[in-house]
């Protein structure tokens, strides 16, 4: 009996499928959570560019979903050597004329131009505003991050200041709320409703979205030609304080906020 409870505990622990064993600078992490920390990606597409065999861990091309690596493993995506690099938060307060980009080379301005030399680390817009609109823009690292906020499942509200250049009807804003055709799929707005009753060229509308121009078209289609629009709102963050064309880093409360989705 004895020799019994001795070999039980002579066993090592078996460790939780997924857990990642901690050992300081030689952590091992699973392969899509670095190279969602790289910031090109959130995890889930990570584990795609894994299964279609476009990334190599020290130069072997790596298939296996379940793949583990160190920090300073050579890991790459095509040519270029991914970093699982300290996570990074910028808002900006994004004025007209600067495109929603890293790079660019038919834009004259980009918005990675506005935040200069902010970190050494590479950040990504988290997701995107048109050239000529204005307001709240997330730039960041952290492609987990990104996929939440993005990703359309999760519904992330935003909320638009929309200048238009006729007087909006009653009658389409309740087509708005209920719903507008757009190429065969019917978008509606979470809410939306006169942004100043003195001035019904002015609306805001919170929608839900992801769609390239959303809420151009919807106003488009209705017949309403977009004069600005502004976005003043996107997952929790707004640009109160910030003026045009400034940016600041979120605070750890904001951070923990967007993670935990609290908003």
């Amino acid at each position: 009996m004895e020799q019994r409870k001795n070999l039980r505990a002579a066993r090592p622990k078996r460790e939780k499928p997924g857990s990642e064993k901690e050992t300081g600078s030689n952590s091992e992490i699973r392969l899509n959570r670095f190279i969602a920390h790289s910031g090109i990606c959130s995890r889930r597409e990570a584990d795609e560019l894994i299964a279609r065999g476009l990334i190599t861990v020290n130069g072997k091309v790596v298939t296996d979903l379940g793949t583990k690596v160190l920090p300073n493993d050579d890991v790459r995506y095509g040519k270029k050597r991914l970093s699982s690099e300290k996570k990074v938060y910028i808002l900006l307060n994004k004025p007209k004329g600067y495109v929603t980009t890293v790079e660019d080379p038919h834009a004259d301005q980009t918005v990675i131009d506005l935040i200069g030399d902010a970190c050494t680390e590479r950040v990504y817009p988290v997701g995107r505003l048109d050239k000529s609109t204005t307001g709240v823009l997330l730039l960041t690292n952290d492609g987990d991050l990104t996929g939440r906020l993005t990703h359309p499942k999760y519904k992330r509200k935003k909320i638009y200041h929309v200048f238009l250049d006729k007087a909006v009807t009653r009658n389409d804003l309740e087509q708005i709320a209920a719903g507008v055709d757009i190429e065969g799929e019917i978008i509606a707005a979470d809410a939306v409703s006169y942004a100043d009753l003195d001035d019904k060229t002015q609306v805001g509308i919170e929608i839900h979205s992801g769609q390239n121009r959303i809420v151009r078209r919807i106003f488009e289609k209705l017949g309403y030609r977009v004069k600005k629009l502004d976005r003043v709102y996107f997952a929790g963050l707004t640009k109160k304080n910030l003026p045009r064309g400034k940016w600041r880093f979120l605070t750890d409360k904001e951070i923990s906020m967007l993670k935990r989705g609290i908003f």
